[in-house]
């Protein structure tokens, strides 16, 4: 089990912005993977950014280039960069830690910092 903490959303315009935090209550070195998600009013929720235990990395292509995720082991917490911040960026996003436990992996979620994007 983990407890999530996201902080760092915001008002930002256009083109400015922002760092993501997820402080998570183990040590990431014991999580198979952690991401980031969004969800838009009337969207689905959808992934942005995931790292794996082994420091791969994956974006979904509406990021690519302008988004990055990484971690300080140090301090237990997962960042997202957001640069170049659009409006269609607009969205809850929400910090994810996959746990394996068994033959199981279990998804935990933080309680999600909105992000705010004017044009």
């Amino acid at each position: 089990q983990v407890q999530l903490v996201e902080s760092g959303g915001g008002l930002v315009q256009a083109g400015g912005s922002l760092r993501l935090s997820c402080a998570a209550s183990r040590r990431l070195f014991t999580i198979y993977a952690m991401g980031w998600y969004r969800q838009a009013p009337g969207k689905q929720r959808e992934l942005v950014a995931r790292i794996s235990s082994g420091g791969s990395t994956n974006y979904a292509d509406s990021v690519k280039g302008r988004f990055t995720v990484s971690t300080d082991n140090a301090k237990n917490t997962l960042y997202l960069q957001m640069n170049g911040l659009k409006p269609e960026d607009t969205a809850v996003y929400y910090c994810n830690a996959d746990i394996v436990n068994g033959n199981l992996v279990n998804a935990y979620w933080g309680q999600g910092t909105q992000v705010t994007v004017s044009s």
